[in-house]
């Protein structure tokens, strides 16, 4: 049974020594303020704060270079919409382009059609001699 335990016990070793070891680290933080004078201690979380600075500075410009990302891609997204509404607009007046044309070849027949009827009004009194 012990050896079981031990089994169980193995993967759980280095969470163990994790926790030990922020352990030590919070007693040696008392103890730091517990003996430091304002001023080391003003200075030592200054120094700790500075990493966390230099680490924060990238993540912010990062993240203002997604948000420029993100209207340029709402802008580009605005322009393909504007490009369809112009497409659209040119097959509405091509359209409108080919029903001109059919009315125009329609025209042309019906002018045919009336030539045709003159001529055959003015072959009519040749036939009637």
């Amino acid at each position: 049974l012990a050896q079981l335990l031990l089994l169980l016990a193995q993967p759980l070793l280095p969470l163990v020594q994790l926790l030990r070891l922020l352990g030590q680290l919070l007693l040696l933080l008392v103890q730091i303020l517990l003996l430091a004078q304002p001023l080391l201690l003003a200075q030592l979380l200054l120094l700790l704060a500075q990493p966390l600075l230099l680490l924060v500075q990238p993540l912010l410009l990062l993240a203002q270079l997604l948000l420029l990302l993100v209207q340029l891609l709402l802008l580009l997204v605005q322009l393909l919409r504007l490009l369809g509404q112009l497409l659209l607009l040119l097959v509405q007046l091509l359209l409108l382009l080919v029903q001109l044309l059919l009315l125009l070849v329609q025209l042309l027949l019906l002018l045919v059609q009336l030539l045709r009827l003159l001529g055959q009004l003015l072959l009519l009194p040749r036939t009637l001699r």
